[in-house]
């Protein structure tokens, strides 16, 4: 279990006991629901490692000078690079746990670098962007970002949604321990090794928060969950209005598993309720 070590930021989550979270299973025991539906669960308390390493990829060294000192006087490792070739020479040598990513960047944009690292890693992405638009900031999501912050931003703003990010990066491993593999309608998705394979066995690549929320749906199959619910127990990025962040979300792990978008099989739209898991999970040995 992770432990939070000093100068670490703990965040404690709690869930409605009517609603199965992955995260209520600890050490492998599943923990027990209570009777009343207003009663709340407090799964556990989720550290922060304060070693995280913070890549940011912003052309203005300004704004990347005054990231890489936020970040480090906040504990976390931080470097800087201007581009996108730059920061694929950095990766190629160095791990990094989240990339904070200008949208507007010179040459290659931040969009189009943030679809390419989705399409082969699977490191949290929060982008920066001066964009005032939704359907800009919408694309974000849609290309795979975890979340974002627009400029000009707050800095407690901004480094609380990077813990967040990173709480849900913690958070995933506790879903590893515990949970096994499981099945839908010839899919099998793997909290283990964080992995969706089709009925083909072919890898499906997903977002962490797409992973997230596909794993919840799979543990409350058939059960109406809400969009806050959602955004509760997957912490599936909380920028801007919760329906936005959830919806945007939702429709890319729609794309990837649905096999007609205009009448989705899957996941269902309850009308003024949210969303719908409508299909059979089997739990593997």
């Amino acid at each position: 279990m992770l432990k939070a070590e000093p100068g670490a930021a703990v965040g404690i989550v709690w869930y409605p006991s009517e609603i199965f979270d992955p995260a209520m299973v600890k050490h492998g025991n599943f923990a027990p629901q209570l009777p009343a539906r207003e009663r709340m669960t407090m799964a556990y308390e989720m550290a922060v490692p304060n070693h995280a390493r913070i890549l940011i990829v912003e052309d203005d060294p300004a704004i990347a000078d005054m990231l890489v000192d936020l970040l480090r006087s906040s504990g976390f490792g931080a470097s800087s690079v201007e581009n996108g070739a730059a920061m694929d020479r950095l990766m190629a040598r160095e791990q990094f746990d989240l990339i904070v990513l200008d949208a507007m960047l010179p040459g290659e944009d931040g969009f189009s670098i943030c679809r390419r690292l989705r399409a082969s890693r699977q490191v949290p992405i929060l982008m920066l962007t001066a964009l005032q638009e939704d359907i800009d900031r919408i694309l974000g999501l849609e290309l795979g970002a975890d979340d974002y912050v627009t400029k000009p931003f707050n800095s407690r703003e901004l480094l609380a949604r990077i813990k967040s990010i990173l709480r849900r990066a913690s958070y995933a491993h506790h879903q590893e321990e515990a949970l096994g593999p499981m099945t839908f309608s010839g899919w099998r998705i793997d909290p283990k090794s964080r992995q969706l394979l089709d009925a083909d066995g072919a890898q499906v690549s997903m977002t962490t928060a797409e992973f997230d929320i596909l794993l919840a749906f799979c543990c409350n199959p058939n059960q109406v969950l809400t969009r806050e619910q959602l955004l509760s127990m997957t912490h599936a990025g909380s920028a801007g209005p919760v329906e936005r962040s959830i919806d945007a979300h939702i429709s890319r792990v729609r794309q990837k598993i649905e096999p007609n978008l205009k009448d989705p099989t899957f996941i269902k739209t309850v009308r003024l309720g949210g969303y719908l898991f409508a299909s059979k999970v089997e739990r593997l040995s």
